[in-house]
This record gives structure tokens, C-alpha cells and sequence, in this order.
């Protein structure tokens, strides 16, 4: 790292210019919010990862697309396409990855304004994907070229990706290029993840997930004469029961150590993502008692907690309610596993974008960790590149809820911190 890079004057440059383009910035932001890429079921990532590419090889990357092959979420109906750039410097190391997931949630009930125009109102940019997580992508590729545009070159490489499915797990889009090596801890040094954490924060890490399902069986009859028969639905009403008045009140009282936020998700917690049964909510109905019911569990542990333990209490409560009624009969399926991951605050990135934050806002940004998942689990656990954190605009306690948005000042000031932080990371010839 040369000390030119450091040099209040090459960052004074560089700050002026990222607020130089920052309309160009919030335009480029509009059309990403535009394209309805929303996930289920994966709709038009073709166009949106089209849209990035085009403007990293506008701004001098070298272009790659790549389809995630193989997954069986890749389908010729919803095709999974992420996109890569890379600009290399004078060195190919270090390499400075930025990553962002540009599938959205669906948009939901609620919404005062159109979900996918993009409009502004009073500083704030409206629509699904506004802070969860296409601000970041803008920001991460606008602040790098703010270098580029003040006639700076980088010693080390940057990277830009824009991935599909995190919100559904990022099987196919993270996941899928670290196992094919494209973020690797052979050719990746630091990965910054744009994720939103109110912009004056970084996340060292996530919470572990643990999502299955649980199916009861009983015994079709006709339900005029339900004693003949057995109901699933009963059953799972039994279990429903316990996990909401013995397990939740247990989780209740488990609170980690690590600084997770919002501060009431540092407690262990379990969610039903979906229920399951019967005939079809609309048509035409017969009487029949139900022979197969279910639900799917969002569980989310402590880095205190061991998975084994967690699984095996799931395990007690179904086995509790058989040993008591012999006709409860069910399956238990695992859905997604991922442990918990946390970064050293002590190492080289967490410096230097502590620094670089510190120098924007006047204090040291807040370490902390995510309350839900993200992809630094595929970039740590596929990838094997252990510096990474998230950091990036946008209110994390509004992500996925109707009339999302992004303060226009805080894109701007994001990609200013990002923008430091590969100076110093990187350095300029």
C-alpha cells in the first residue's frame, strides 16, 4: 500500500467525486429497482444481471456471467444467472470482492406507493429491493469508480458480484460460484457484502439457521363420522402446542453473548414459515377427515448453542407426543442448515472500514451481527475466505416490509466509506 493512497489529498479527491456522481449513482439504482426480479419464483435475473454487467464493463471490468448449472432452482422458466466483474491493478493481491444479491422478496400488502417505480419522496428512494439489497450494489460499484473517474488506479484487484436466490438461501448464487471458485481464499482476500446495516454499522456475522419440516399422519374417514378415522391436523395442532408452550418459553431465556441486532433477536427463537393440509382452500370441498398435515419451522440458534442439541429437542417434542398417543405418527425432514459465522474484529478489513467509517461519521462504527442469515456463510464455509463482513445502506428493520426504502444520503455516504476502505485495502499506484 503506497502512501499516496493515504494521502488526505487522493481521498479528498475521491470523496468529492463519489458526491459528484452520486445522481448517476440513485439513477443506476432506480433501474435495478425497476426489474421485479422477485424470488419465489426468481422472476427476470437474466435482464437484471444483464443490467450490471453492461455497467461494470462500461466502467472497465472484465465481465462474467455465470448460470448456476446443475441447481435444481436453475430451470429454463427461471433461469439463476449471477454476474462478476473484475478489475484487476498493477498486482492480482490483494483482491477486494464486493458482493450483492439482487432478488427480492415478494412485495406483500401495505404499499402506499408502486413497489417497482422507483420513486422519491422527501430524500427517501421507494420499492421492494430499495435497501435489501440493491442500494448496496449501486454504492459498491459507484464507489470504486469514483477512484477510477479521479484518475487513480488500485494496486490490488476488485471484484463485483451480483448474486441470485439469498433470499432463499443463496444456493445458487454464492454458493454455487465459491464451489466453482470464483470467490475462493486462493484468489479472494476480502469479501464485503452490501447487505443493509443502517450504513453506520458492520456485521461480523449471522445468527445458525436450522429450517425442516414436520409431517403428521393419520387416517382418511368420512367427516361425518370422524371416529373412524385419525386426523393429521390433530396431531399437528398437538405439536404446534408444545413447541409454542414448552419450546418457545425455553428459547426465550437463551440470550448470546454476540452483539446481535436488532438487540431481540440475540435470543434464540422459532418461527412457522408455512402450514400445510386438507383439501385446497378454494373449490369445492368433501368431508373427509385429513390424512396428512404439516409445517415448516424457521429456527434460528446461538453461536452457543450446538446444532445436535438444537435438532434433538425438536426430536423430544414429536417423541413426547408419541410416547403419550401411540396413533401420532410423523416424519421429520432437515431444509436448510447453516451454523453461525463471525469474523475476528481484529483483522485487516474490520480496520480498515472502522477507519474509514470512523472518518466519515466521526465515531467507530458498531460491530455487530446480523439477526437473520446472509451469504458470508457460503463465502466462509465454500469459499474459505474468512474476512468478511457486511456493511452497506439501508434500514435493516424495514427490510422485506411494504413501502421499503433507502435514504439517498446514506447510498452516498456508504459508497464514500467503501470507496476508503479499497484505498486502503488496496492502495494506488
Amino acid at each position: 500500500m503506497t502512501k499516496q493512497s493515504l494521502s488526505p489529498s487522493v481521498q479528498e479527491a475521491v470523496l468529492k467525486r463519489v458526491e459528484e456522481i452520486g445522481s448517476e449513482m440513485i439513477s443506476f439504482l432506480q433501474e435495478l429497482i425497476r426489474i421485479p426480479t422477485v424470488n419465489p419464483p426468481g422472476e427476470h435475473y437474466v435482464v437484471n444481471a444483464e443490467l450490471i454487467g453492461g455497467k461494470l464493463r462500461e466502467f472497465g471490468y472484465q465481465t462474467h456471467y455465470i448460470a448456476a448449472e446443475g441447481c435444481h432452482e436453475h430451470t429454463e422458466q427461471y433461469p439463476r444467472l449471477n454476474v462478476l466483474g473484475r478489475m484487476e491493478g498493477s498486482r492480482k493481491r490483494p483482491c477486494l470482492h464486493f458482493n450483492g444479491h439482487f432478488d427480492v422478496v415478494p412485495v406483500g400488502e401495505g404499499w402506499t406507493v408502486d413497489p417497482f417505480a422507483a420513486e422519491i419522496q422527501d430524500g427517501k428512494l421507494y420499492g421492494r429491493g430499495a435497501s435489501d439489497q440493491k442500494a448496496g450494489i449501486a454504492a459498491s460499484i459507484f464507489a470504486i469508480e469514483a477512484i477510477r473517474r479521479s484518475g487513480l488506479r488500485l494496486q490490488g484487484t476488485v471484484e463485483q458480484s451480483g448474486s441470485v436466490d439469498e433470499e432463499s438461501g443463496g444456493f445458487a448464487g454464492v454458493a454455487h460460484m465459491a464451489k466453482l471458485g470464483w470467490i475462493s481464499d486462493d484468489k479472494t482476500d476480502f469479501v464485503i457484502i452490501t447487505e443493509p446495516t443502517n450504513v453506520d454499522r458492520l456485521f461480523l456475522g449471522h445468527r445458525g439457521v436450522y429450517w425442516f419440516k414436520v409431517t403428521t399422519h393419520g387416517r382418511i374417514a368420512h367427516g361425518s363420522m370422524p371416529h373412524l378415522g385419525i386426523s393429521a391436523v390433530d396431531h399437528l395442532v398437538d405439536f404446534l402446542y408444545d413447541v409454542n408452550h414448552q419450546l418457545k418459553p425455553s428459547l426465550a431465556q437463551r440470550k448470546t453473548a454476540v452483539p446481535v441486532e436488532p438487540p431481540g433477536s440475540r435470543y434464540a427463537s422459532i418461527n412457522v414459515n408455512a402450514i400445510f393440509g386438507g383439501q385446497p382452500e378454494e373449490g369445492m370441498q368433501t368431508p373427509c377427515v385429513v390424512d396428512r398435515s404439516g409445517a415448516i419451522f424457521d429456527r434460528r440458534f446461538l453461536a452457543e448453542e450446538n446444532f445436535d442439541d438444537v435438532r434433538g429437542e425438536v426430536k423430544a417434542l414429536l417423541e413426547q407426543l408419541q410416547g403419550k398417543n401411540p396413533e401420532f405418527k410423523y416424519n421429520m425432514e432437515d431444509m436448510m442448515i447453516v451454523q453461525p459465522v463471525q469474523t475476528d474484529p481484529n483483522c485487516e478489513l474490520v480496520s480498515a472500514i472502522s477507519q474509514s467509517a470512523e472518518q466519515i461519521f466521526g465515531r467507530l462504527p458498531k460491530l455487530a451481527a446480523s439477526p437473520g442469515t446472509y451469504d458470508q456463510k457460503h463465502v466462509v464455509r465454500v469459499g474459505n475466505v474468512q474476512q468478511c463482513i457486511a456493511y452497506g445502506p439501508g434500514i435493516l428493520d424495514q427490510a422485506h416490509l411494504p413501502d421499503e426504502h433507502v435514504l439517498i444520503e446514506d447510498v452516498i455516504t456508504s459508497a464514500k466509506v467503501m470507496a476508503l476502505t479499497a484505498l486502503r485495502l488496496l492502495g494506488t499506484e
